[in-house]
């Protein structure tokens, strides 16, 4: 499967008398080209021949996925009718051709048409068809990944802080949320052999658990299921151990490991009649996964009896 194309950017600035307003605009151009993959037209990469410029713009604005528009002061005067007729004419023309989509469809192109900021100019160098100060605009601190992330944000439609899952709506009256067992929230990932389910471990029944049961003998490796907390819960617990029915319970020992946001915070084991009681902090947390497995044995690393092992009851508050 070939790779998705990258978004096409077309970049609008004015050819300020500062060369080096002109140098900061091709090294921004370069940058966004050359590091974050970016399809950037500019057009001091076009003036190898002869160009209608006026139609070279229409072009490049209509076919753009979007228009990074570089503030500066001359930008803003030309922009917002400040500046004679004949200066700057290619950024007034452009800033002329934008002003016009905006009007044509403006929910569509202020999401298109983006004011960015370089390091050294100010939001007061926006012009005011762009509307900086009520809309957003993009502040570049320095020509690196992180100083582009809320541009690149903008541009694929990724947020850069994931929304949390909703936790479960309780009442206005509750004083807290009362408990939720983890097999009722979003599970992210599982094993193949892992479900949700009853179990029975040392003589209880619990009735909402993460159950591992093989078809056939287990290689040892760890079965999971990944659950989204969504940094709504703040305690876990739950009881970990071999199923009173597994095949050989009196010989079968189970492995137990909990990962927070991937960080292993806990690792214990298990034998049949000797549950364990696990309880863990997980305020802000939000993936939980739960591991289990039944380590492997003998040469060929492998049991000799399929795994019967749970997570009781796994709850968070």
């Amino acid at each position: 499967m070939s790779a998705p194309a990258p978004p096409r950017i077309f970049i609008s600035y004015a050819h300020d008398t500062a060369a080096e307003h002109y140098r900061q605009v091709g090294t921004f151009a370069t940058f966004l080209r050359a590091r974050i993959g970016l399809d950037v037209r500019l057009d001091q990469w076009d003036d190898a021949s002869r160009l209608d410029w006026s139609a070279w713009a229409i072009r490049n604005i209509r076919a753009a996925d979007f228009v990074l528009v570089i503030a500066s002061p001359n930008y803003r005067r030309r922009a917002d009718g400040e500046a004679p007729f004949d200066e700057g004419r290619g950024s007034q023309f452009e800033a002329r051709i934008m002003r016009d989509a905006l009007t044509r469809d403006l929910e569509r192109e202020t999401t298109r048409i983006l004011p960015v900021v370089l390091p050294g100019a100010s939001v007061e160098d926006v012009p005011a068809f762009l509307t900086p100060y009520s809309t957003t605009h993009f502040r570049i601190p320095d020509f690196t990944e992180d100083g582009v992330a809320g541009l690149v944000s903008a541009i694929t439609g990724r947020s850069r802080n994931e929304r949390p899952v909703r936790g479960i709506w309780r009442g206005a009256t509750d004083s807290a949320p009362g408990p939720v067992p983890a097999t009722e929230l979003p599970w992210r990932e599982k094993s193949a052999d892992v479900t949700a389910g009853s179990a029975r471990i040392d003589g209880i029944s619990y009735e909402h658990s993460v159950v591992l049961r093989t078809a056939g003998p287990t290689s040892g490796a760890w079965a999971f299921a990944e659950i989204d907390l969504g940094g709504s819960y703040a305690h876990f617990t739950a009881v970990a151990g071999v199923l009173d029915d597994a095949e050989d319970a009196d010989f079968q020992i189970g492995q137990f490991c909990v990962r927070l946001d991937g960080e292993i915070r806990h690792l214990d084991h298990s034998a049949a009649g000797s549950p364990r009681h696990t309880e863990l902090d997980v305020t802000g947390v939000r993936r939980l996964r739960l591991e289990i497995r039944r380590p492997a044995a003998g040469p060929a690393a492998r049991t000799t009896r399929p795994a019967a092992l749970a997570w009781g009851n796994p709850t968070l508050r």
